[in-house]
């Protein structure tokens, strides 16, 4: 079992930035690879970004690349999404997500989930 715990979110005017962080407990954070997902309301629920248990190889949306940097510190046990230049289409609930492996960009490979932080960006 991991524990994830999502912190970080507000409200934030469009153009601004916010440092999301996903606090991990129980077994070897290490041991994970780390995604952030977002969903708006009545949207599903899509792929932020993604980062291996390494951090050597880093993915991400096409809406959001050159605006977010996904992050870990493994003897922390945390992650992290800097999120820059944030648009009002950004607002949305952001979960962090850990898996032992597969497909980064599917929800459906992993494994644990924390319970969201909500984002608002107003325009």
């Amino acid at each position: 079992q991991v524990q994830l715990v999502e912190s970080g979110g507000g409200l934030v005017q469009a153009g601004g930035s916010l440092r999301l962080s996903c606090a991990a407990s129980g077994r070897t954070f290490s041991s994970y690879a780390m995604g952030w997902f977002r969903q708006a309301p009545g949207k599903e629920r899509e792929f932020v970004a993604a980062i291996s248990w390494s951090a050597d190889n880093t993915y991400y949306a096409d809406a959001v690349k050159g605006r977010f940097t996904i992050s870990r510190d493994n003897a922390k046990n945390a992650g992290y999404l800097q999120m820059n230049s944030l648009k009002p289409e950004d607002t949305a609930v952001y979960y962090c997500a850990v898996a032992i492996s597969g497909r980064p960009r599917s929800p459906y490979e992993y494994d644990y989930w924390g319970q969201g932080t909500q984002v608002t960006v107003s325009s």
